[in-house]
């Protein structure tokens, strides 16, 4: 009898595949838990890979989803299983749901005319940022903004922020009004006496050219300070 040639068997994790994607399908990601989240994530980039494992040591090794994903892709590459592809790929993720974020927010590009509105635009725009940056929203005659400039990044100590890179993007983006934002990525909102200095810094500069500053607002996580709010404007 001719021998037959059967079909190579599939891996046994395939079949977890199957219902990993399923669940995800019918119930959405509510219901899983963190090392789900990432094992379903690694599917597409790590296609003979059984990622239960690998998402049970990233776990280990940063200790939640959220320090997974906020991880250097050079130290995602450390952990056994996942390669550059696969760290390249999660360090991706943030960047990619703070773009979603923000372009639902700017879609509609509502005015900054209170501060709970300005919240809503800049919690989506500092989303899963580990490091600090410095923002200013250059806005035109309806308070919307024009352009949202980065003036800094890593670091909102005086010597990094300048002020007369402030007053060139607003200049360029020929801003009618602007508002200063920065981050605290493991803090709470509060200022520091940097920050009011700061503050103090970029309003007196922007009023050389008649730009007046609206806001500062300061952003830790879903919490905004607002020094407009607070009465903390230089006048």
């Amino acid at each position: 009898m001719a021998n037959q040639q059967s079909e190579p068997e599939r891996p046994l994790h395939d079949g977890h595949r199957d219902r990993l994607r399923q669940r995800a399908r019918l119930e959405g990601l509510d219901a899983f838990a963190d090392h789900e989240v990432l094992e379903l994530l690694l599917f597409s980039v790590l296609p003979r890979v059984n990622t239960n494992p690998v998402a049970h040591r990233l776990m280990y090794r940063f200790g939640s989803l959220s320090a997974v994903l906020e991880a250097d892709a050079r130290d995602l590459a450390t952990v056994d299983g996942i390669g550059a592809r696969g760290a390249d790929f999660l360090a991706l993720v943030p960047g990619l749901a703070r773009r979603y974020l923000q372009d639902r927010v700017q879609r509609d590009n509502p005015p900054l005319t209170d501060p709970a509105a300005v919240a809503r635009y800049l919690v989506p725009l500092m989303a899963g940022r580990p490091e600090e940056v410095v923002y200013l929203l250059c806005l035109d005659v309806q308070c919307r903004v024009a352009f949202p400039a980065l003036l800094s990044s890593g670091t909102v100590a005086e010597a990094y922020v300048h002020t007369r890179h402030a007053v060139e993007e607003a200049l360029r983006h020929r801003a009618t009004s602007a508002i200063l934002a920065h981050n605290h990525p493991s803090g709470s909102p509060n200022p520091s006496a940097s920050d009011i200095e700061l503050t103090r810094r970029v309003a007196r500069a922007l009023e050389a050219v008649d730009i007046p500053l609206l806001d500062h607002v300061i952003v830790a996580g879903e919490t905004t300070f607002s020094f407009e709010q607070e009465g903390m404007l230089p006048t």
